[in-house]
C-alpha cells in the first residue's frame, strides 16, 4: 500500500481539525484530529528527513495552527485555514524533496 505525502496529511490534518471542531461544535474534538495528523505527519518527516527536519516541520504546523487564528480575524475561518494548510503543505515537500535528492 502506498503510503500518502507527509505534505497532504498534515495539510489535512489542518483543515481536518477545524471540519471537525466546526460540525461537531466540539474543538477538543478538531485538537485530536490536529493532533493525530501532526504526529504522523511528523513520524514521516523524521523517517525522510531526518530529526532536524521533522521538528522544524512540526514547528511550523503548530505555528501554522497558531497563525490561522488572527489571520481568519481578517479573511474569514475558511480562507485563512486553507491558506497555513498550503503554506505548511509547500514547506513539507519542499523539504523532503530537499532530503530526497
Amino acid at each position: 500500500m502506498a503510503e500518502i505525502p507527509a505534505a497532504a496529511v498534515a495539510a489535512s490534518g489542518l483543515v481536518g481539525g477545524y471540519g471537525v471542531a466546526r460540525w461537531t461544535r466540539k474543538r477538543p474534538l478538531g485538537g485530536v484530529a490536529l493532533a493525530a495528523a501532526g504526529a504522523v505527519a511528523a513520524r514521516q518527516w523524521q523517517r525522510s528527513s531526518g530529526t532536524k527536519a521533522a521538528v522544524g516541520l512540526s514547528a511550523a504546523y503548530v505555528a501554522a495552527f497558531a497563525g490561522s487564528h488572527p489571520l481568519a480575524k481578517k479573511v474569514g475561518a475558511g480562507p485563512a485555514v486553507f491558506a497555513v494548510a498550503g503554506g505548511v503543505a509547500v514547506a513539507s515537500w519542499a523539504v523532503t524533496r530537499r532530503a530526497g535528492s
